[in-house]
C-alpha cells in the first residue's frame, strides 16, 4: 500500500513539472508571436514612409530638413528592429513617430497637397497601420504580463529558474506624447 502511495506521489509531482514546464513554453511563444506582430506591422509603416514622404516631398521641396529627419528615423528604426531589444526598438520608433508628425504638420500648409487622392490614400494606410501597431504593441505587452505573473508565482518560479525562462521586457513609449498616433488632419 505505501508503494502505490508513493508510486502516485511522484506521478502526481511529475504531472505537475510537465504540465508547469509546458504552460511556461506556451507563454513564452505568446510572447514570440506577439512580438513577430509587432514586426509585421512596423515594417508596413516601414513600406508607406517612403513613399508618404516622397508625395509630399514634391509640394515641399524647401522642407529638406524634414524629409531627412524622417528617412533617418526610419533608418535607426529599422537598425533597432534588427539588433536591438523593446526598449531600445521603442525609443527608436519614438524618434520615428515625431518625425512622421512633422511630414503632417507640412503637409498641412499646403491645401492642394491634402487633395491629392495618393497623399490621402498613403496617409489613412499610415493612420490604419500606426493604429494597428497599438494594437500589437497591447497584444506584446499583455502576452508578457501573464508570462511574467506566471514567472513570478509560487511554485513556477522554482521551476522557471531551473529551466532558464527569462523575463521579456515590456514594449513602451517613454513619453505620453509619444503615445498617440500621428495626427492627419484635411483642414
Amino acid at each position: 500500500m505505501e508503494i502505490w502511495i508513493a508510486v502516485a506521489v511522484v506521478v502526481v509531482v511529475a504531472l505537475f513539472l510537465v504540465a508547469t514546464y509546458n504552460r511556461l513554453v506556451t507563454l513564452r511563444q505568446r510572447v514570440k508571436e506577439a512580438w513577430s506582430d509587432i514586426d509585421v506591422q512596423l515594417k508596413r509603416r516601414y513600406d508607406l514612409i517612403p513613399n508618404l514622404v516622397a508625395t509630399v516631398k514634391g509640394y515641399a521641396a524647401h522642407e529638406a530638413g524634414v524629409f531627412d529627419r524622417v528617412t533617418q528615423a526610419r533608418a535607426n528604426a529599422i537598425s533597432a528592429g534588427q539588433t536591438g531589444g523593446p526598449e531600445q526598438r521603442a525609443a527608436a520608433e519614438n524618434q520615428l513617430t515625431a518625425a512622421l508628425r512633422s511630414v503632417f504638420a507640412v503637409a498641412e500648409n499646403y491645401p492642394q497637397l491634402q487633395a491629392v487622392q495618393e497623399f490621402k490614400d498613403l496617409s489613412e494606410n499610415l493612420t490604419a497601420t500606426e493604429d494597428k501597431i497599438s494594437f500589437a504593441r497591447r497584444f506584446y505587452n499583455g502576452n508578457v504580463r501573464d508570462y511574467s505573473t506566471a514567472l513570478q508565482t509560487f511554485p513556477t518560479n522554482l521551476m522557471a529558474g531551473a529551466f532558464g525562462f527569462a523575463a521579456e521586457q515590456y514594449f513602451e513609449l517613454a513619453e505620453a506624447a509619444e503615445r498617440e498616433a500621428p495626427k492627419v488632419s484635411f483642414s
